[in-house]
């Protein structure tokens, strides 16, 4: 059965999106892993589904690339908000996102980040505002979870790490018992530069959620202040947070194509 899609990207981060509210679609790790295959599916970092929501406007679910459902995705919400037109508000695993949209670009409030060992989660207890943990030249991160967990790494130079090798390991640690996304941060002229290796996706070329939890992590330690500009490779973003509040986001989400295309041919 051929069913419609669109192709979308936020700072180069990019998205399946089937909007299933109307017509169910059955999605799984297996499909979503077929689909989101860059030489033999559509190729994407992320799939998204779209289905009704009781609370909500839209209720999105997200499939990283290797198949895995996780709980939000900044970029994505974004999309979704580009997509919908508006006023937004958007149901999660990760909680309910608001956004507004307008000219490829949306603003959305991602909620209140937390810091309790248990609520990123770790295995067990630690103070996780300087995590008494390293791997190699990356030593005491810090913590958040911002609808998903974060491990945000402060050094001289984010280019300078070898990422691809580092964070796969970070990533599957037993310290993280729901995996773990890993951020590479330095200062560059009052903004901070920033590199993501995102679990179950890989090296991405944006990440939402972790120039969130890094712009969070950066105001905690008073190394920046807000709003923050968060660069990525695929652009910058700006994040808004003041301790207790809700973190804003703004940056831009662009619709690359529509198509359509037999799900049922991916198991």
């Amino acid at each position: 059965m051929m069913r419609r899609f669109h192709k979308m990207h936020g700072l180069g981060n990019d998205f399946v999106i089937f909007d299933a509210r109307q017509d169910p679609l059955q999605m799984d790790e297996g499909r979503a892993r077929a689909l989101a295959d860059r030489k033999t599916g559509i190729g994407c970092d992320q799939l998204i589904l779209l289905e009704p929501s009781s609370t909500a406007q839209v209720r999105m679910r997200i499939f990283n690339a290797d198949g895995s459902e996780v709980e939000a995705c900044g970029n994505a919400a974004r999309c979704v908000a580009v997509l919908e037109g508006g006023e937004t508000r958007i149901e999660t695993r990760g909680g309910t996102i608001s956004g507004s949209a307008g000219n490829d670009e949306a603003k959305v409030d991602m909620g209140v980040p937390v810091f309790a060992w248990n609520e990123i989660p770790l295995a067990y207890p630690m103070d996780t505002f300087a995590m008494p943990v390293g791997w190699e030249e990356l030593q005491s991160p810090i913590a958040v979870n911002v609808g998903n967990p974060h491990l945000i790494f402060f050094v001289a130079d984010a280019e300078a790490v070898d990422l691809a090798r580092l964070g796969p390991e970070i990533e599957r640690d037993p310290l993280f018992p729901q995996r773990i996304n890993v951020n590479i941060a330095s200062l560059e002229d009052g903004a901070v530069r920033l590199r993501v290796w995102e679990r179950g996706a890989g090296l991405t070329q944006a990440c939402g959620t972790g120039a969130c939890a890094t712009a969070v992590a950066a105001i905690r330690k008073r190394i920046a202040q807000t709003p923050v500009e968060v660069r990525l490779p695929g652009g910058t973003l700006t994040i808004d947070w003041t301790p207790g509040s809700s973190i804003r986001m703004h940056g831009p989400a662009r619709h690359v194509f529509s198509g359509a295309i037999d799900v049922e041919a991916f198991v």
